[in-house]
């Protein structure tokens, strides 16, 4: 995950930061409490206020639907009275054209009905008058079966489920059996589509109105007739769902979406005898209006009581803030010189005691001034020997500097000093078998006794030369391993480490410690480390040194580059960590002044430096170099591009470090082999 990290700027010298004087700290912490205790108060009558309108609106509104649920049974129990004068038990006696004569005045006197048929105790149909459809005599079709006629029998009146014929215009079969012994039963179908004038006649408010579902949810009647004409389906609207038989935790209310997508608040009421649910909504903005004008009343006297707070708050300020006005002066012109400056407040509180406590100070003050010069004297003094101290102590820094530098110069002889030297005690060694090969050779060969003793004499004296030779090159030799170990900082001991951890706690320590040097110093730091980065085995003191060691570079080139970059420059180093299998990679990258060829060709050779002198020794990337490669058995890969970037890969092996051991820290490079 990637985190930029900017540097925060120091404030620009000569920018005050705003301080509010006292008096409007006061005004404001007293307007604050008012308004605290004003919105407390209005949130609780608020509350109370929201939950009064709900009830009164939900009181309503179950009302009216209770109403229209009424005024939807009288429409259907208008329908029965209407077919029941046809029921009486003598009307199957009368001759068949009376019947259709009656049949033809129901229809008049009940403008929805459109189809009323007479069956005989049978079941059969005897006579049908339709306005739709011919009129039909004696047609002996079978219905004693049918529920029109069983049901009818049963309930003496029996209600059908609405259907709709033609797709469109909702109908109900109303059956209502005969009085007398072996009762016939008449038959109506009734046009649900007149119960609009019903529904339309229902008011609710200014924008609400009523509508009648099926209790499946199919639309019967509705303000708008267009809806019922095209058998629309309302059991997916929620307040329709909410009312449907069977629904657990329903109630006869609630606030839910209208069909145009608005918030009502509805309630429901059904008709016992048909199965049907009457709804009357009402836009919730509009039952709720009480509780919209409390709130402007609310919110009106919040804005008063705010406003007198205000002006209460100003002037108690201005009482308070006039006296410690005075004080602040009499401080000021104390702070000049001024020591003869007296306060003098007459308001009987707090404010007059600090004024009394600060003459006493004055006073005293003014007292000790006249023996103020042998106190400056003695501090002088004091000063001077801390001086001293500090200048001491700074000399004893230097001298541990100087020991310091002595001992990295100290590793730099040994080095030079021990190749030659292990030259010497090889050929010193070589030289004295070379001898006694000599003497050898020569024993046969022959001379006079005086010639012979003084060449063995020769020879034995060589070799006793070229032994003290061997015995002061080793002893030589030793002196030059002990300089090594005196000089040389320990790498530690390998140990599994936590890749991303050592990465963030080097980066944190570069980039302090670049801050710490050069306060002015920004960079972003961008960082994108690989969760799957894991463990490594590595020597993790020697690896931080090489981080630190790049970061370092990488700080000392966007430096450089934003010297003299254009405006908009902003100095980056990224550092991201990769998972490679049995390696992990680690790269560092920044845009700085990238490095040319010819440098990047020498970059990693002892002594090697591009910074001006006393900036840099040129051991860094050396050393680097020798930990990632010799020590850890690792790799280091450079890509950059002059002007534009530098970018170091560091590849290491996860599974253990190199068996080579660990390379020196401490000295400028490794020790030289043993040459013959």
């Amino acid at each position: 995950m990637t985190s930029p990290v900017t540097a925060t700027r120091p404030p620009k010298p000569g920018r005050k930061p705003f301080h509010l004087p006292l008096s409007g700290k006061f005004a404001v912490a007293f307007v604050g409490l008012v308004t605290l205790v004003l919105l407390i108060n209005g949130a609780v009558d608020l509350t109370l206020n929201y939950q009064e309108a709900k009830q009164n609106a939900i009181t309503v509104q179950r009302e009216k639907a209770q109403g229209a649920a009424e005024r939807v049974e009288a429409f259907v129990s208008e329908i029965e009275n209407q077919i029941g004068w046809t029921t009486r038990a003598e009307w199957r006696r009368v001759s068949p054209e009376q019947q259709r004569y009656d049949f033809i005045r129901l229809m008049r006197q009940a403008p929805a009905i459109t189809e009323v048929a007479y069956l005989d105790p049978s079941g059969r149909e005897q006579l049908r008058v339709s306005r739709l459809e011919p009129d039909a005599i004696a047609s002996g079709k079978d219905f004693s079966t049918s529920p029109r006629f069983t049901q009818a029998l049963q309930d003496k009146t029996w209600f059908g489920p609405v259907y709709f014929r033609r797709g469109s215009e909702p109908y109900m079969t109303v059956a209502v059996a005969h009085a007398g012994r072996d009762p016939g039963v008449t038959v109506a179908e009734v046009n649900l589509k007149l119960i609009w004038d019903v529904v339309s006649a229902i008011r609710n408010g200014v924008s609400g109105y009523a509508f009648v579902t099926t209790a499946t949810g199919r639309l019967i009647a509705h303000p708008d007739l267009s809806l019922v004409l095209r058998d629309t389906d309302l059991a997916s609207l929620p307040e329709v769902a909410g009312a449907l038989p069977g629904t657990a935790g329903a109630r006869d209310y609630g606030i839910a979406r209208g069909l145009d997508g608005g918030y009502v608040l509805a309630a429901h009421a059904t008709v016992p005898r048909v199965g049907w649910i009457v709804f009357v909504q009402l836009p919730l903005w509009e039952a709720m209006e009480p509780l919209i004008e409390s709130i402007i009343q609310t919110v009106a006297l919040m804005g008063l009581g705010v406003l007198l707070a205000a002006v209460a708050g100003t002037f108690l300020a201005r009482r308070m803030v006039v006296p410690i006005r005075q004080l602040q002066d009499g401080a000021e012109r104390f702070g000049a010189g001024d020591f003869s400056e007296r306060i003098v407040i007459n308001t009987g509180d707090e404010i007059e005691t600090l004024a009394h406590r600060f003459n006493l100070m004055a006073g005293r003050i003014q007292e000790s001034y006249e023996t103020l010069e042998a106190k400056v004297e003695e501090r002088t003094h004091d000063l001077n020997k801390s001086l001293d101290d500090l200048q001491k102590t700074q000399s004893q820094l230097v001298q541990s500097e100087k020991l310091a530098s002595l001992g990295q110069l100290t590793a730099g002889i040994a080095h030079e000093i021990k190749n030659p030297l292990n030259f010497v005690n090889n050929f010193a060694s070589l030289s004295k078998e070379l001898v006694d090969e000599l003497a050898e050779m020569l024993r046969p060969a022959s001379l006079d006794p005086d010639t012979r003793a003084e060449v063995d004499e020769t020879a034995q004296l060589l070799k006793s030369n070229l032994d003290k030779v061997v015995q002061h090159g080793k002893r030589a030799d030793s002196i030059v391993k002990n300089m090594l170990l005196h000089s040389r900082t320990g790498s530690g001991e390998h140990r599994p480490v936590d890749v991303n951890a050592l990465v963030e706690e080097s980066l944190n320590l570069a980039y302090h410690g670049a801050r710490a040097s050069k306060p002015r110093f920004n960079v972003t730091l961008v960082r994108d480390f690989d969760p799957a980065a894991g463990v490594a085995d590595i020597y993790p003191q020697e690896i931080t040194r090489v981080l630190l060691n790049l970061m370092s570079n990488a700080f000392y080139a966007t430096e450089k580059k934003s010297d003299g970059a254009e405006a908009g420059y902003a100095p980056t180093l990224a550092v991201s960590t990769r998972d490679r299998g049995d390696r992990v990679e680690i790269l560092l990258r920044d845009n700085g002044t990238g490095i040319p060829d010819s440098v990047k060709a020498k970059m990693f050779d002892p002594f090697y430096t591009t910074k001006p002198a006393g900036e840099g020794t040129g051991l860094g990337l050396s050393l680097s170099h020798d930990i990632l490669v010799k020590q850890h058995g690792g790799a280091v890969d450079v890509a950059t591009e002059p002007g534009q970037f530098t970018e170091f890969t560091i590849t290491l092996p996860r599974g253990g470090v190199a068996t080579a051991g660990p390379a020196p820290a401490g000295a400028a490079m490794d020790e030289p082999r043993s040459q013959p």
